[in-house]
């Protein structure tokens, strides 16, 4: 099967299901594992060139909604009536169910079932190995830095934290994602803050620590840089990111009975 990929997250689930062999052209994004750097580029998540996938004949291309503003792609692939299946997990569970969905488009229905059994063995360990909080920890997870833009309750970050015994700062905010005033994370009071920018070259923790923002994480120095890799890819590798996660968790002090 000839397989073409537009996202980081597609193409590393094809390389979990043992399928990196089938893929003819990835997006320029794409970078792990380390192999696809042979592959032909088909463009940027938001500028795919459609002519360029055509060319590569492909039996399936694995598209994605992740990013906003990909639906003219994926509306592109329509037109052209190129074989697609599109991805856009919000939850835990759905990210779990598109390794599950891809592994049946390519016919390896066993190695998906592998694949999430594998991560939530992960995630398992990673939970076993912190204490049980008083009340589960606060944690800001952010992708942006100016503006403050952190995840919302519609983010898979929701579930991976609870999986841990965490809990995001601003699931109570129905949304993906979203930008913050400071007086929004003052009255959220994360306990930790994730750095995790997207598309950022470097992750600098300290300027949040400059923010002067009245909130447990910068009392306490509790920021964490995680790169996006492990955290804002819906794919296999949030197994290791919830590993990361733990190590910086394991850092928040632990509450005392009654506080909170």
């Amino acid at each position: 099967m000839r397989l073409v990929s537009l996202t980081c997250s597609n193409t590393e689930i094809v390389w979990a299901l043992g399928c990196l062999d089938w893929l003819v052209g990835v997006d320029d994004h794409s970078d792990h594992p380390p192999e696809v750097a042979r592959l032909p580029r088909v463009g940027p998540d938001l500028q795919v060139d459609l002519d360029k996938v055509e060319d590569l004949r492909p039996d399936l291309v694995l598209a994605s909604l992740s990013v906003p503003g990909m639906e003219r792609v994926v509306e592109g692939l329509q037109a052209r009536r190129i074989p697609h299946l599109v991805l856009d997990p919000q939850s835990l569970q759905e990210v779990y169910g598109d390794i599950l969905r891809v592994a049946q488009a390519l016919g390896v229905v066993q190695r998906g079932s592998l694949v999430v059994r594998a991560m939530q063995q992960m995630l398992a360990r990673a939970r076993g190995s912190l204490p049980h909080w008083v009340r589960p920890p606060r944690v800001m997870v952010e992708w942006w830095p100016r503006p403050m833009i952190a995840a919302g309750k519609h983010s898979w970050v929701t579930g991976l934290l609870e999986a841990l015994g965490a809990k995001n700062a601003f699931e109570h905010l129905p949304v993906r994602s979203k930008p913050l005033t400071p007086g929004e994370v003052e009255e959220a009071q994360p306990d930790l803050i994730v750095v995790s920018w997207c598309g950022a070259k470097k992750l600098r923790p300290e300027l949040v620590l400059r923010r002067g923002l009245d909130v447990p994480a910068l009392r306490n120095q509790q920021i964490f840089a995680l790169p996006e890799a492990f955290l804002g890819r819906p794919g296999p590798r949030l197994a290791e990111g919830a590993v990361r996660l733990a190590e910086a968790l394991r850092g928040v002090p632990v509450f005392a009975r009654g506080t909170g």
